[in-house]
């Protein structure tokens, strides 16, 4: 009997293959093969929003091969990825190929391994509809979003804009963070910090001043400050209170996808988009020496805390080989997941624990090695023993005054051994202190008053805007890496660093949303949506009704909106450049057209004046000194050109830097990795140096 089986990518593909052997045909549907397409609305709203599929452009070719596999074969199994996605690829894919949807022909793989295939073909099942009707739902729902509002948005601000059901709460946040920061005045105050060395010892101490013996005070001013420090100065210092403790720490859970693209933001450095693409393919299969294609790590699309006994037991025995049985806990340890999660699958851990990042180093990428290690590490050290610590809290007085000291040593380091989570903002680390005793003296080394200022909140950064929209209950993990893409190409919002900043366009679209459709960019109201498309998937409310709630008040409210906004357009400051019109004198602005962006004048139709945007970058051309100006490649690559061309043929992948060669007076180049450096292209020069030189 011939069988064949669809997933979704070639290399996953080719994994299988490997584990089903010869009897299996394995092929990759390459994602989805049928969407709404496009160029239309294609939802029949008046038909309680009958969706209209069509084969996704470019992909006729390979449904017709799909077809006729599926016709060679006895049996088709479609093992397409275990989450809402993946079963609506499912059901499209029987769809075309006319497949029963009631019979068991539905296989997911939890895993990418010998022992994760054969679970999965061992029990398949019929196609999960309440699964596929929340995909659709969700589907819709941002279809119809994003349809209706995008035009609206682009005919009253820029043309090309679009509006999202998630994108838009997440800009939203960002905008009102930075709103925060705006109204945020700053207030005065000030510490006291002195340093100590106790009776028979040459170890310093910090400790902080607290208050007096009726309670903390508070310094505002450096007369405040002054006046303490006066009243110390002849001051005798001793210990009042000693107390001793021991502060048990937990590992952190395992990763689920939200947390894993927080950790990989703070600790690699890593955006949401690229953890996913890495973890996909740890996920989907890498050939690793002698044991050829395998999984790395189970399906990364979870928001389940749950572990198999058996990882944990292999999670115990290389904890114990490893370290030894102290550094296992008393009993496994077991996660308790989110009462609105979905635990289909487990938590995102390795396949085989036994597979340390050093013995697979050598068979992958630097990247996959980084987020594996980082999956690894926090795995392992989610079973292993609690880090056990001795805190000690003094209190010390002089005269009516008190100082505050804490510390604490490591008893036991448990699973920081190995792993500790990283954290979104620094924390003040805590000192190891000296031995001390009640009624001990203490010896006052240096005292100052130090002026501080409160600061505003931070910028969100992709860690804790991940955060923010998993608490609140935006969008769901899977969907984050897009959303965030989304939003900074299309110019909502940009990078300073690790910091997300919305830009003027940002501001202007959220408060004209905020005014004309503040449901959309409710965060509770979209939190709620979420939890009526998780009722779909549940089987518990019927998704056409799901979309009839939604889509009839936002009917009303967008067809208000375009009433009362009629003939108004609003000016973006940030579009106007120094450019004046030769033609009228004004200053020209940026505009966004079919093939991109061009600066027009602000005249029209008065005055038509155009001309092409172009972005200089300050330096000379190495070739024949003219300006060097940044291009772009049809997909969008950013590469460097002289302004002169076709006079001037230089162009370089490597940006030109505004510093001159010392041997031939030419502009020198960057060349970005591991080690950056300025290099010299002129032909027999070869001058080079560090950027740090």
């Amino acid at each position: 009997m011939s069988k064949l089986v669809i997933v979704e990518s070639p290399a996953k593909a080719k994994t299988i293959k490997k584990f089903l052997g010869p009897d299996y045909d394995v092929i990759a549907s390459m994602g989805h093969v049928r969407d709404l397409p496009e160029n239309r609305l294609s939802v029949d709203i008046k038909n309680n929003f009958k969706p209209k599929y069509d084969i996704i452009k470019g992909k006729e070719k390979l449904v017709q091969e799909l077809k006729e596999k599926a016709e060679k074969s006895d049996t088709v199994y479609l093992a397409t990825d275990p989450d809402r996605e993946g079963e609506a690829i499912s059901w499209h894919l029987a769809y075309i190929l006319g497949l029963d949807i009631t019979e068991n022909n539905r296989v997911t793989f939890n895993e990418i391994t010998k022992a994760g295939v054969s679970k999965g073909m061992e029990h398949p099942r019929n196609i999960d509809l309440d699964l596929v009707n929340a995909q659709q739902a969700r589907r819709i729902l941002d279809r119809l979003v994003g349809y209706k509002l995008s035009p609206f948005l682009s005919q009253k601000i820029r043309r090309g804009l679009s509006a999202g059901r998630v994108q838009s709460v997440a800009v939203r946040l960002i905008v009102d963070r930075e709103e925060e920061i705006r109204a945020f005045v700053p207030e005065e105050y000030w510490t006291i910090d002195a340093k100590f060395t106790p009776q028979g010892s040459r170890k310093a101490f910090g400790a902080t001043f607290y208050g007096n013996t009726e309670g903390k005070m508070k310094i505002s001013s450096k007369e405040e400050a002054d006046k303490i420090l006066a009243d110390l100065q002849d001051a005798e210092y001793c210990i009042v209170k000693l107390k001793k403790g021991t502060r048990r720490k937990s590992p952190a859970p395992p990763f689920i996808t939200s947390t894993l693209q927080q950790e990989a933001s703070r600790r690699l450095g890593f955006q949401a988009r690229r953890t996913m693409k890495v973890a996909q393919e740890l996920y989907e299969g890498i050939e690793i020496g002698e044991m050829g294609a395998v999984g790395l790590i189970t399906y990364m699309r979870t928001d389940s805390l749950r572990l198999s006994e058996e990882a944990i037991q292999d999670a115990a025995e290389y904890i114990r080989e490893r370290w030894g049985e102290k550094y296992l806990p008393s009993t496994p340890r077991h996660f308790k997941t989110k009462a609105n999660a979905q635990d289909g699958h487990e938590a995102i851990r390795p396949t085989m624990p036994e597979l340390s990042p050093d013995k697979v180093k050598d068979s992958l990428s630097s990247d996959q090695y980084k987020l594996y290690k980082l999956i690894w590490e926090r795995f392992i050290a989610c079973q292993m023993a609690n880090c056990i610590q001795s805190t000690t809290q003094a209190e010390i007085q002089a005269m009516d005054y008190i100082f505050k000291a804490s510390g604490y040593t490591v008893t036991f380091d448990g699973f920081t051994v190995l792993y500790e989570e990283g954290k979104d903002e620094e924390t003040e680390k805590e000192a190891t202190l000296p031995p001390l005793e009640k009624d001990m003296l203490l010896k006052l080394k240096e005292i100052t008053g130090n002026q501080h200022f409160t600061q505003p909140p931070p910028r969100y950064t992709e860690a804790s805007l991940i955060k923010a929209l998993e608490e609140n209950g935006i969008g769901r993990p899977s969907t984050y890496a897009a959303t965030i893409s989304t939003i900074t190409s299309r110019e909502y919002v940009i990078r300073e660093g690790k910091a997300l900043k919305p830009t003027e366009l940002g501001e202007v679209s959220t408060k004209l949303m905020k005014e004309r459709f503040p449901k959309i960019v409710n965060v509770k109201f979209t939190a709620q949506v979420e939890n009526d498309l998780d009722s779909v998937q549940s089987g518990k409310t019927d998704w056409v009704e799901t979309l009839h709630d939604f889509y009839g008040d936002f009917e009303k409210t967008l067809k208000q909106a375009k009433e009362e906004m009629q003939g108004m357009k609003i000016q973006l400051k940030e579009d106007e450049t120094d450019i004046i019109c030769e033609k009228c004198g004004r200053k020209m602005v940026i505009k966004t057209g079919r093939y991109g962006k061009f600066i027009a004048c602000p005249g029209y139709p008065e005055c038509k004046n155009v001309k092409k945007l172009v972005q200089e970058t300050g330096a000379e051309c190495p070739k024949c000194g003219g300006k060097v100006i940044v291009k772009k490649t049809k997909k969008g690559r950013t590469f460097y050109g002289c302004s002169e061309y076709p006079n001037c043929d230089f162009v370089s992948w490597d940006e030109p830097s505004m510093e001159k060669c010392p041997r031939c007076g030419k502009t020198l180049l960057k060349k970005k990795g591991k080690h950056p450096k300025l290099y010299c292209i002129t032909p027999d020069c070869g001058y080079e140096k560090t950027e740090e030189e």
